[in-house]
């Protein structure tokens, strides 16, 4: 496979993009080819960053594609639901991820194109975002501390490839 400078490439050391390595850290199950909703894996595969999310009452948007976190704002993880895998609004009553949380976890979010068809079952909401700390794992994203994650969100590009082998 050929890289380009522009992707985002995981690697031992972290996350390979414009000659940096951004030290990140990935799901609790591990990589898997086999990704399932609620196993907490990090899908292996070739991704495309389709989107970005900000919350316009912490920061500014980080590129002008960037669309606003605003309050009632969601993400259907439910398997069985229409909208499963894909922003929804409040109210919504089947299960779903809170995108404007208390926590600076999701104040950027960078959106991929995994599941983008809404397979049932086969896992949601696989964003780049903020870190909790160093080494604590994910629910199957990657995620940085805030400060790559900024730099990151300033640099990247639609389309972008985050290739995870």
């Amino acid at each position: 496979m050929i890289h380009s400078p522009a992707d985002l490439v995981l690697t031992r050391r972290g996350l390979r993009v414009l000659g940096r390595y951004l030290p990140c850290s990935i799901g609790k199950g591990g990589l898997r080819a086999d990704k399932r909703e609620g196993d907490g894996a990090t899908p292996v595969g070739e991704h495309r960053i389709t989107g970005m999310l900000y919350r316009p009452d912490r920061l500014p948007a980080p590129r002008p594609w960037a669309q606003p976190i605003r309050p009632g704002d969601l993400w259907s993880d439910a398997s069985s639901d229409p909208g499963y895998n894909s922003p929804v609004r409040a109210p919504y009553s089947a299960s779903h991820e809170v995108l404007r949380r208390a926590d600076p976890l999701y104040d950027i979010v960078l959106l991929t194109d995994w599941n983008e068809e809404g397979m049932a079952g086969r896992g949601s909401a696989i964003f780049l975002h903020q870190r909790r700390r160093a080494g604590f794992p994910t629910e199957g994203c990657v995620a940085f501390a805030r400060p790559d994650l900024l730099w990151l969100a300033r640099h990247i590009v639609p389309g972008a490839r985050l290739i995870v082998r």
